[in-house]
């Protein structure tokens, strides 16, 4: 796997981003399509070019191109989204929310594969991005779509492990 052959030149104080990163994308609750997507999403969001290029390269061996960039567009979207909702949940004033978003969010109601994988994708940006209007939404309307409690905590078990691998690759190279 690429995404561990990229952290196994880490330093130790690595090593446990190491490790739960080869745990996380080993067999999960997740179907193939929800564990890639919801890598290649966490690592869009963390932003780091060499850690997203090694879990493209990984997901591109395990699944349809399509979940990749339904990944890459949860990340794209949720980055405005999860921005401007936060806002409105810090500030807390009636007036903002009164107020309709004018924000276009086509691929939330079209994605390339499923709609209910998108959210699961959402979710994890969501999380990351630590927009809790969004994240509250975002579990909500995946669970009632049936996604499970188990495949929730894993798909937010990998978004931590990423964000953490891009935060390790980071520290690693400013050494």
């Amino acid at each position: 796997m690429a995404a561990v052959e990229t952290l196994a030149a880490l330093p130790d104080f690595a090593k446990d981003a190491r490790l739960n990163l080869q745990s996380v994308l080993a067999a999960s609750s997740l179907t193939d399509a929800q564990k890639w997507g919801a890598a290649v999403t966490a690592a869009a969001t963390a932003r780091n070019p060499t850690l997203l290029a090694a879990i493209l390269a990984d997901a591109r061996a395990q699944v349809p191109e399509t979940v990749i960039d339904d990944g890459l567009a949860a990340a794209s979207l949720m980055a405005m989204n999860n921005v401007f909702y936060r806002f409105r949940h810090m500030v807390g004033k009636p007036a903002y929310n009164e107020r309709p978003a004018r924000l276009r969010m086509n691929r939330l109601v079209k994605p390339a594969s499923n709609k209910v994988d998108f959210e699961l994708f959402c979710l994890v940006a969501s999380a990351q991005n630590g927009c809790e209007t969004c994240v509250v939404s975002h579990e909500a309307a995946v669970t009632t779509a049936g996604v499970s409690v188990d495949q929730v905590h894993d798909a937010v078990r990998i978004a931590a492990v990423v964000q953490s691998a891009a935060v390790s690759l980071e520290l690693a190279a400013e050494r």
